[in-house]
């Protein structure tokens, strides 16, 4: 009896290959399997229990697009990089007119678009597409990113749909749009990600050092904020962290872990990205900035007792405070993030879709909160000028929360308390809202030293200034 062939291919069974497959096979699919490492093949298919009867092993590259149906979509979940390329040159050659490859990892959309444009003309298809759920997310209903052809997203579709979250029967999936698209939008999730991981940690800092609350204090605190305006994953996430004791040694497990983070690059591309358009990605560029700090642990420990801190007396400020300045601080990431999706969507002639970015990110993803279903409806309500801030609701929101954000920020630099991320939010907010900002004194700056020239205030042209000779008054 000849065997069904598979409904999709899933090369590299590590932590998320392995996840995505068996949420396939869970859904109904046949699910045709295999790993550069062999020896994975058959543990995996073992440990796959019931599953397994939904999977085809193969151990080679050949076996295993031959026992995919035809057009096929084969999922990559390799590392980004020289080993995509690497994969693409030895898959191509086996694939068929309509064939689909598909770039699960964090890759650079730049990337994602040149083997895009590479595989334009030779009957298959290149998709990149952003995963975000973490490895249970993967395995249960991840939120996910597609960029490429809509031939790929017509084969696609069905079987994404169904292994993606839900946020209210409404699949956390969507096709944003061609060549690098998904994965652009997946590195902005990302630094936004990154903002609001720091901005929540700045919170916990404040309250360790310049209150000196223990962890599980704080984590109650988060705890109950779970409930209200700020609930997410990712206070969620906190909360269970700082109430977690270490079995060791009895103390709170944060109280274990080395202040040093790591990054994966996601956060400093989008910071690039946002430079290279233009675009002011100050809250991502605080976090991204300050996992680089915590990586210099041993020069901060020298530091500490050389460096004079310099504080003034101030108040810690009061829960409901904290509270608020973090909700007006992650608008500000979150308006952030998408000012630069928009800015891209012109870049590359995506015509990005904000409202259904905002849905899928609502559930399954790692900055899922219920902002983002406030964020979704005021897209739909066509913010002015494509900055969700100016949205009456969401303006409103800020006026309100506005005073605590600066009573935090104000405190945390009274007590020598780094607050970069908070900080930057508020910086941006008041940069914003200024209809004359400080740039014509950098103008003259310029124009002084180096006539580059300056626009005039009454006057249309371009302009420059006949300035004192400095040298030739000793000065």
């Amino acid at each position: 009896m000849t065997q069904a062939k598979a409904d999709i291919g899933v090369y590299g069974l590590g932590t998320m290959g392995s996840a995505l497959a068996l949420n396939l096979a869970e859904q109904g699919f046949r699910v045709a399997v295999t790993n550069r490492e062999t020896a994975w093949i058959g543990d995996f298919v073992k440990e796959a229990g019931p599953l397994a009867t939904a999977l085809i092993p193969a151990e080679t590259l050949e076996s295993f697009v031959s026992a995919i149906k035809t057009p096929r979509t084969i999922l990559f979940m390799i590392p980004s990089g020289a080993p995509m390329d690497a994969m693409i040159e030895a898959v191509l050659p086996l694939l068929a007119e309509g064939d689909t490859i598909i770039d699960g990892g964090n890759a650079d959309f730049n990337d994602t678009r040149r083997r895009f444009k590479e595989l334009s003309g030779t009957g298959a298809h290149f998709v990149g597409m952003g995963v975000s759920g973490g490895a249970k997310g993967a395995r249960h209903g991840p939120s996910m990113m597609v960029g490429g052809t809509q031939h790929s997203w017509d084969q696609l579709r069905p079987m994404a749909e169904a292994i993606a979250a839900k946020f209210e029967d409404d699949p956390c999936v969507a096709h944003l749009g061609p060549d690098g698209a998904g994965h652009f939008v997946k590195t902005v999730h990302n630094g936004i990600e990154y903002a609001d991981m720091q901005m929540i940690a700045e919170v916990y800092g404040l309250l360790r050092d310049g209150a000196g609350w223990d962890a599980p204090r704080i984590g109650a605190l988060f705890e109950g904020w779970q409930e209200g305006p700020l609930s997410s994953y990712l206070i969620e996430v906190s909360a269970a962290a700082l109430l977690t004791v270490d079995p060791e040694t009895g103390q709170p497990m944060v109280d274990v872990i080395v202040d040093q983070a790591g990054q994966k690059g996601t956060g400093r591309w989008t910071v690039i990205e946002a430079l290279k358009m233009g675009e002011s990605a100050n809250t991502i560029e605080a976090a991204v900035g300050a996992r680089g700090w915590s990586s210099e642990k041993s020069k901060r420990e020298i530091a500490e007792p050389l460096l004079t801190a310099g504080t003034l007396e101030a108040a810690i400020p009061s829960e409901t405070d904290l509270e608020a300045a973090l909700i007006a601080a992650r608008i500000i990431a979150h308006a952030q993030g998408f000012r630069l999706l928009g800015a891209a969507s012109e870049e590359f002639d995506w015509s990005l879709d904000m409202v259904r970015i905002s849905e899928i990110w609502r559930a399954g993803c790692i900055i899922r909160s219920a902002l983002l279903d406030d964020l979704a409806t005021a897209f739909r309500d066509e913010v002015p000028h494509g900055h969700v801030i100016l949205s009456p609701n969401i303006a409103e929101t800020l006026a309100q929360k506005l005073p605590s954000l600066r009573r935090v920020v104000v405190a945390g630099a009274s007590l020598g308390t780094a607050l970069p991320a908070l900080s930057a939010a508020l910086a941006w907010y008041d940069s914003t809202r200024r209809g004359r900002g400080t740039t014509n004194l950098i103008q003259a700056q310029r124009d002084f030293f180096g006539a580059h020239g300056f626009a005039r205030t009454d006057q249309d042209g371009k302009f420059n200034a006949v300035w004192p000779d400095l040298a030739s008054e000793g000065t």
